[in-house]
């Protein structure tokens, strides 16, 4: 389980390194979008049938860097949206 926590954490940030621009994310929301990404990651590599989903692979971890920068796109998205809004 810490392992899985600190590598959402890893994969969060790489995320973020990834992304350009700058984005107005805590800690806590980059552990949560990691989380997400390598559980997504972890899915599509298994589906790929490199692995099981939380075992550790270069496909899923590839695969959930990808996710969580599009989930950190989304989020930002999210976010913009409810800023501009009345």
């Amino acid at each position: 389980m810490i392992g899985f926590i600190v590598a959402g954490l890893v994969i969060g940030a790489l995320a973020r390194l990834v992304k350009p621009g700058k984005q107005n994310l805590g800690l806590l929301a980059t552990l949560l979008l990691g989380l997400a990404g390598s559980v997504i990651g972890g899915v599509i590599a298994n589906l790929l049938g490199t692995g099981d989903i939380f075992e550790l692979n270069v496909l899923g971890f590839i695969v959930a860097v990808v996710a969580a920068v599009l989930l950190i796109g989304v989020a930002e998205g999210l976010a913009g949206r409810r800023k501009g809004a009345p």
